[in-house]
């Protein structure tokens, strides 16, 4: 439907080409400042990373807040800037489909108009734009400081890399920590609670709903959640890989992704990715896999090994973005539960910046997680939701033992669903943690 803004639609303008008015451009700025406001006046928490950002306004490199769609990232920035006297354009919204770069000069002359003094200016979703890059270098040249959102980490980069060599750093932003969840609930915990019975029992409670609802932001606000995350997934995928791509057989595409997140957790190759969709081109697939990569969507982990080809020519893992979305799309009826928290378990690995990967040999022998740092393998990783069962306690130590011996490295863990102990086996400690704890300690901790 076209909306028509005094007698002169945006959309029209837009479609034929013609230079979109400045007065239409002001009256939907002056929206989307009005719309900011009245967010701020919802329930809005301290993000993780907020005071690491905060810190970066002193110097006058680009910052770019990346993140898959509805994590938070345009809240995040509000917040570090709102002592800050800062311009902001969001060019998500659907009434600047279609804007060309030859019109972001009029869109910084009508900010100026609005605010003649700010110094610091907002771009949220600007790699909708073609071209922006060269407008945000030149903004950079003309002493404003950017931050700049976008919810595809490869777009940006390269296109940032492109015109501004070392002169910008990415931030990525996830949905909600167990630790951000706890706090939206407004629940106050310190580390002697976790042995305080009736403290205890609270957070497990809070740790079941988080397991299943997962933490983009938004969902705590809505009545029906499955639909929102849902709707959620099918914006991800037509705005921010279809249309971004233009991708022709969007339905193979769709389809490849709801494989994926049923099968989060698994073993994948390009090669039977292939055969099962019957698709022609392995070089298809790769790129499919690698816009629902961009799109933060999905994220694929590699084997170790200390041959570097072996890593990107091995068998992948995939993973998913969210436990909660995972749960509203997947095709299966009631996703592996040991897999939920293994999911959840990479993603908290990613939010800490970890460089993770699996392990795996010719004998069967698997460890989920590999953590290294530098040149070391610094930690193994297990996750068991019950480690009750005999053969399954065997088959998880077994592998780790034998990648101990392998990577030579003794800091042992399996993360479980509630056992908490230490074991001893052939001279190697293994500690044993419930996930929930896991989640709410500092890494020096654990």
């Amino acid at each position: 439907m076209c909306i028509q803004l005094h007698k002169k639609c945006v959309f029209c303008a837009i479609e034929k080409e013609e230079k979109v008015e400045k007065q239409i451009i002001k009256q939907i700025l002056l929206e989307q400042k009005e719309e900011i406001n009245r967010s701020f006046k919802e329930k809005l928490i301290e993000r993780e990373i907020e005071e690491k950002v905060k810190k970066s306004l002193k110097d006058n490199l680009i910052k770019v807040i990346a993140g898959v769609r509805r994590c938070g990232k345009s809240v995040l920035a509000h917040r570090i800037l709102k002592d800050k006297n800062y311009g902001y354009i969001n060019f998500d919204d659907e009434r600047l489909i279609g804007v060309k770069s030859k019109d972001l000069n009029d869109f910084l002359e009508v900010l100026k108009e609005i605010n003649p003094d700010f110094n610091y200016l907002l771009l949220d979703e600007i790699q909708n734009v073609p071209g922006w890059e060269l407008f945000a270098n030149r903004l950079k040249r003309m002493g404003y400081i950017l931050i700049i959102t976008g919810s595809n980490s490869k777009l940006l980069s390269r296109e940032l890399s492109t015109h501004l060599t070392g002169r910008h750093f990415v931030i990525e932003l996830y949905p909600f920590s167990f630790q951000e969840f706890l706090k939206y609930k407004f629940f106050q915990y310190t580390e002697d609670d976790f042995y305080l019975t009736e403290k205890r029992a609270q957070i497990k409670r809070l740790f079941s709903d988080y397991l299943k609802s997962g933490g983009f932001p938004e969902l705590f606000k809505v009545e029906f959640q499955n639909q929102y995350l849902r709707n959620l997934y099918d914006k991800i995928i037509t705005r921010d890989i279809v249309s971004r791509y233009k991708i022709k057989y969007f339905r193979n595409l769709k389809e490849i992704s709801l494989y994926l997140l049923s099968h989060f957790g698994s073993k994948i190759t390009y090669h039977k990715l292939k055969n099962i969709f019957e698709i022609n081109s392995v070089h298809t697939i790769k790129n499919y896999i690698s816009y629902l990569e961009e799109a933060y969507l999905i994220f694929q982990l590699y084997p170790f090994s200390f041959k570097l080809k072996s890593q990107f020519k091995g068998t992948k893992k995939v993973y998913a973005i969210d436990q909660g979305l995972i749960q509203s799309v997947s095709s299966q009826s009631s996703p592996n539960s040991g897999r939920i928290m293994e999911n959840l378990v990479f993603i908290q690995l990613k939010r800490n910046n970890k460089e993770v990967y699996f392990y795996s040999n010719s004998s069967d022998n698997e460890v989920d997680f590999i953590i290294k740092e530098n040149l070391k393998i610094k930690q193994l990783i297990q996750v068991c939701f019950n480690f009750d069962d005999i053969e399954t306690k065997e088959r998880e130590i077994k592998s780790l033992l034998k990648a101990s011996k392998e990577l030579k490295c003794n800091n042992l863990l399996i993360i479980t669903y509630d056992d908490e102990r230490e074991e001893k086996i052939k001279g190697k400690k293994i500690k044993l943690i419930p996930l929930w704890k896991w989640l709410l300690l500092k890494p020096t901790h654990l």
